[in-house]
């Protein structure tokens, strides 16, 4: 797996998050798994009596017949490890928007988002530094863009039939001309953690601070409906093994695992606002049993303060 792709120990949780659909089971996670990948591991945690995360995951990194015929990908990728490129005479009145972009396919949550999406059946494109790494780390289930995100003609290739955006990093809302045509944007936003700073290393965040006031502002504006995850200071910690606060203020002093993040971004997805959800959200006491009630409940609560 090249380097760059999937975290050296990469924790996956089936209490409720990255479970697959159609699995099988009494729900118990007691049974942990590690398995190796060109030098990689991931660590998964499965019950002994159903299909375990692992075995799906094997099946698209190996090129598994089964996902390939629901995917509908080729049965095996260029020699040199390219992508065929989209025809360019392309008329967007015709196309069908049904894949999910991501942003940052090179850092963790970016990672942790695009492997979900694939076991959950998902088209996915994912914005990549270098092309040829994430087919090596992906398979032919990822469609890798790698490109200069101020070209416009890159940034409309690349939302090609796209009907909702995840954005795990900051900057590249700021550098897109138009979101037509797409039903929902997600933008998991360190900006009350930037605002929350000073001194020094307010200083270092200035850049990545500035480029979060611009993705908000321009998502906000864009009339397409949007999710703003106002996100404590992020953290390498095992997910699911805390619960969540979501007071205001919470944001620029508390921490949230990258995992949590991660899995917050898959569960708000489909919940698409009519046009605003924006909350924060840090690891805290809170468990929650029913995610859509929440969000319906963060939603309603947003929609009263901007009343």
């Amino acid at each position: 797996m090249a380097a760059g792709f999937l975290s050296s120990s990469f924790s996956l949780y089936n209490s409720g998050y990255y479970t697959p659909r159609n699995s099988r089971g009494d729900g118990n996670t007691n049974a942990s798994v590690t398995f190796n990948f060109r030098k990689r591991s991931l660590t998964c945690f499965s019950s002994k009596n159903r299909p375990s995360f692992v075995d799906q995951i094997l099946d698209y990194i190996e090129g598994g017949p089964k996902l390939r015929k629901w995917y509908g990908a080729p049965d095996r990728l260029p020699k040199d490890g390219s992508v065929l490129e989209e025809d360019d005479k392309f008329s967007e009145e015709d196309e069908v928007r049904d894949a999910v972009l991501v942003t940052d396919g090179d850092n963790d949550i970016g990672q942790m988002i695009i492997l979900s999406l694939v076991v959950k059946r998902t088209r996915v494109k994912a914005l990549v530094k270098d092309k040829r790494s994430a087919v090596e780390a992906f398979g032919s289930y990822v469609e890798p863009m790698a490109g200069d995100t101020n070209d416009r003609s890159f940034q409309k290739k690349a939302l090609r039939g796209v009907r909702a955006i995840i954005c795990p990093n900051e900057g590249f809302l700021s550098q897109v001309e138009s979101l037509k045509g797409v039903e929902h944007v997600i933008v998991l936003s360190q900006l009350s953690v930037y605002n929350g700073t000073g001194g020094i290393q307010a200083l270092m965040n200035s850049k990545a601070r500035k480029l979060a006031e611009q993705d908000e502002s321009i998502v906000m504006a864009s009339g397409v409906p949007y999710t703003v995850i106002r996100a404590g200071l992020l953290q390498n910690t095992p997910g699911g093994k805390q619960g969540f606060s979501f007071k205001q203020g919470s944001a620029a002093q508390g921490r949230l695992s990258k995992e949590d993040a991660a899995f917050i971004c898959m569960e708000v997805l489909d919940v698409v606002p009519q046009r605003r959800l924006v909350f924060e959200v840090v690891n805290g006491e809170e468990k929650v049993s029913d995610w859509k009630e929440c969000f319906a409940m963060l939603m309603e609560k947003a929609e009263q303060q901007h009343q």
